[in-house]
């Protein structure tokens, strides 16, 4: 069973698709944490995340031991993750990596932006995470303030929205909902409510399919 959950920045996408990892016992893979590791490792390099040659060099040097640094959730790395992740040189580099995630036996849960329309559309099960970008944007402040970052509200919400802006308008692979894809409005649910929900869904397509 392939679960594809799909959805902008602080929507609650990755919660939820760890804990229906968790749930069915299935491998999980945050995508977004791919496209992280490959924007820090330009900035480390002293290098511009919009250029294509040094982004793609960084994409192909990255591994799954590269995501579990602990500066892969901070802010700045999150700004250029969106750039570098609107590079195809880029996406190409990571796509194989990301399929053969997929591919494990017995299947796993991924999240991302384009996990249901271009890395897995075959994905059996696909959710389309969102809320409103104000409540993300106070989700996303929440987060890097306990993480000790001195940023404002309302460059959260800037940095938000313009990322929502670049991720959707890219020309390869935009960040959208796919057409079959159930829609999960997490505006003013729990956490534990939007996983309910997003459980019943998974519960009803393996009923269907058993």
């Amino acid at each position: 069973m392939l679960i594809a959950v799909d959805g902008p920045l602080a929507s609650g996408k990755g919660t939820i698709a760890k804990r229906l990892a968790n749930w069915y016992h299935l491998p999980y893979l945050d995508t977004g944490l791919l496209y992280r590791a490959c924007a820090l490792g330009v900035l480390r390099a002293d290098e511009d995340p919009g250029d294509p040659i040094a982004a793609e060099r960084s994409a192909r040097a990255v591994d799954s031991d590269m995501l579990a640094d602990h500066e892969l959730r901070s802010a700045k790395v999150g700004a250029a993750a969106s750039k570098v992740a609107a590079l195809p040189e880029v996406r190409q580099a990571l796509m194989t990596f990301q399929r053969d995630f997929s591919k494990q036996q017995g299947g796993a849960v991924m999240d991302g932006r384009d996990i249901g329309t271009v890395i897995c559309p075959q994905a059996d099960v696909k959710l389309w995470v969102w809320a409103p970008p104000e409540e993300r944007a106070r989700r996303r402040h929440k987060e890097l303030v306990e993480r000790g970052e001195d940023i404002s509200y309302d460059q959260v919400l800037a940095q938000l929205e313009e990322r929502d802006a670049r991720d959707a308008g890219r020309e390869d692979a935009p960040m959208r909902r796919a057409a079959e894809a159930h829609l999960l409005n997490t505006g003013g649910l729990s956490i534990d409510a939007a996983f309910e929900v997003a459980r019943r869904l998974v519960d009803a397509w393996k009923a269907e399919h058993s």
